[in-house]
């Protein structure tokens, strides 16, 4: 059994690190300002997965329960390509927010791997959301009041 999980776990990882890899190529093509937009909703989707009683199997159908992951990085991934630009950005935070809970505790190195490339890109839409906060209201009428 150990070797079976085994294989679905290198199956598992390489197939996110292949989707990962274009949402870390939409991330970073992203102007600054909808990079933070994007940490916003990344960290509501986190925090909303968290909510869930399987936080791993968020964005997954309930008649989907007993597969060994979830449909959520595959509905965000489809999202994330999407030509429109809304859905494009939701879908990205999805993907994000459920590979984020998938590798946590992850017990293969493989995706404890993954995890920590993943939380390199939501330290960098942290940055992007932090310096956004902080950039000066230019041309507002209220930054001079």
């Amino acid at each position: 059994m150990r070797i079976v999980s085994q294989i679905i776990a290198i199956s598992r990882a390489r197939q996110l690190s292949r989707q990962f890899r274009e949402i870390e190529r939409i991330v970073h093509s992203l102007p600054r300002r909808t990079r933070a937009q994007l940490g916003t909703l990344t960290l509501r989707e986190i925090g909303q997965a968290s909510r869930s009683e399987f936080p791993h199997l968020y964005g997954t159908s309930p008649g989907q329960r007993y597969l060994p992951w979830g449909e959520g990085t595959d509905v965000g991934y489809a999202r994330a390509r999407s030509e429109n630009a809304e859905i494009a950005i939701r879908g990205v935070a999805l993907w994000l927010a459920v590979a984020f809970h998938e590798t946590k505790d992850s017990p293969h190195l493989k995706l404890q791997l993954q995890h920590r490339h993943l939380l390199k890109v939501l330290h960098g839409l942290k940055e992007a959301h932090r310096s956004s906060a902080e950039a000066p209201m230019s041309g507002n009428s209220l930054a001079a009041a």
